[in-house]
C-alpha cells in the first residue's frame, strides 16, 4: 500500500501517524500507574481515557471513533462517533478503535497483561460492531491461514494447526479467557491433548501473542469483547495471521439491536470483514508487565515505557522503548 515511489494521499494513515499515536498510548499507560493494584478500575480507566483524549487532540489527523471501549460497563470512555485530532483538517481521515486500558481488572488487581491500545484504518473500513458487545473469536499465526476454521470443533482445529506447525498436539498451547462460559471449551481443549493458558482478562494481548512469531501460545479462542476483536484484527493483518469472529449477543434484545444496525448475527466475520484493506496500524503500550510488552516502571526521576507498533502496509512490528522525566508528569 505504501511504497518509496507512491503518491501518498493525505487521506490515509501513514508511518508517521503510527509513531504519533504511541504518544497517546504512552500517556494513557502512565496516567494509569497510580491505580495499579489499588482496586479502582473505573478510576484507572478514567485517568487513561482523559490522557489518551488529550494527546490524540495534538495529532494531525481526523480520527472517528468507531469502536470505543466502555459502554458495556458504563465506564469512562472515548465514545463511538467522537472525532479526535487537532482539527487542522490536513491529516489523514481514519477510523479508530480505542481501548485506553485493555484489562482494567488486571490493572486494579496489579496483574499482568494490561495494555493501552489504539488501532487505526482508512476511513470507512472498520466494522462498527458496537451494538453487540461480545464476539466469539479464533486467532492463530500464519500457519493457521486456510487451515483452521471457527465453525469446526476445537479438537479438529487443534489437530490441523499442530500438523501445519509440524509439532505434536501435546505441544499446542491455547489461550482462553477464564470465564464460566468457557468451562466446556476448556475441557474440550484439554481432552484434545493440548494445553491451556487461562487469561483473567486482556484478550487483545492473548490474540496477538497467538499470532506472533516465537510466542508461547499457538491459538487464542473463545468469547471476548467485540471492540477487542476489531482491535486485534488490525494487529493480525500486520502479523500475517488468521482471525475469525462471530458476534455473540447476550439476549434477544441485543441480537435485535445488532440486526437493526446491519450486522449479521450468523455470519463468520473474516479479517477483511472486520477491517477492510491492507492499511492498518496497531499501537500498544504496556500498563503492567506481560508477554507482549513490559509495563510502566519508575526508577528515580524517570518513567520507562515499552510499546509495539504494527503496520500492515509494511508487515512490521517495531518496539519503542521510552524514558520520561517524572517531573513532566507531576
Amino acid at each position: 500500500m505504501v511504497s518509496l515511489t507512491a503518491d501518498l494521499s493525505p487521506l490515509r494513515p501513514d508511518r508517521n501517524l503510527a509513531l504519533e499515536l504511541v504518544r497517546a498510548t504512552e500517556a494513557a499507560a502512565i496516567r494509569a500507574v497510580p491505580f495499579i493494584g489499588r482496586g479502582a478500575k473505573e478510576a484507572a480507566d478514567g485517568a487513561a481515557v482523559d490522557a489518551m483524549r488529550a494527546f490524540l487532540g495534538t495529532v494531525d489527523f481526523d480520527g472517528r471513533v468507531v469502536i470505543g471501549e466502555g459502554e458495556k460497563d458504563n465506564a469512562p470512555m472515548l465514545f463511538n462517533g467522537e472525532h479526535v485530532g487537532n482539527g487542522a483538517g490536513t491529516g489523514p481521515q481514519c477510523d479508530i478503535a480505542v481501548d485506553p486500558i485493555d484489562g482494567t481488572s488486571l490493572t486494579a488487581a496489579g496483574r499482568q497483561n494490561a495494555l493501552s491500545v489504539i488501532a487505526v484504518s482508512d476511513r470507512g473500513t472498520m466494522l462498527d460492531a458496537s451494538s453487540v458487545f461480545y464476539m466469539d473469536k479464533l486467532v492463530t499465526g500464519p500457519a493457521g491461514v486456510g487451515v483452521v476454521d471457527i465453525r469446526l470443533p476445537v479438537a479438529e482445529n487443534i489437530t490441523r494447526l499442530a500438523r501445519a506447525l509440524g509439532k505434536p498436539v501435546d505441544e499446542i498451547v491455547v489461550s482462553v479467557l477464564n470465564r464460566p462460559r468457557h468451562e466446556t471449551l476448556i475441557q474440550e481443549i484439554r481432552e484434545a491433548g493440548a494445553g491451556t493458558r487461562l487469561m483473567s482478562d486482556g484478550d487483545v494481548a492473548g490474540g496477538i501473542n497467538a499470532a506472533r512469531h516465537g510466542a508461547r501460545t499457538d491459538m487464542c479462542i473463545g468469547v471476548g469483547g467485540s471492540p477487542e476483536g476489531i482491535v486485534t484484527a488490525c494487529a493480525i493483518k500486520a502479523l500475517g495471521g488468521h482471525i475469525q469472529g462471530r458476534l455473540w449477543p447476550r439476549d434477544d434484545d441485543e441480537r435485535q439491536r445488532g440486526i437493526d444496525a446491519g450486522l449479521d448475527m450468523d455470519k463468520v466475520y473474516e479479517a477483511d470483514d472486520l477491517v477492510r484493506g491492507d492499511n492498518t496500524i496497531f499501537v500498544a503500550t504496556g500498563v503492567t508487565d506481560g508477554q507482549l510488552v513490559a509495563g510502566v516502571r519508575r526508577e528515580g526521576d524517570y518513567l520507562y515505557t515499552e510499546s509495539v507498533v504494527l503496520r500492515s502496509a509494511s508487515g512490521t512490528l517495531r518496539r519503542v522503548a521510552s524514558e520520561h522525566l517524572v517531573s513532566k508528569w507531576l
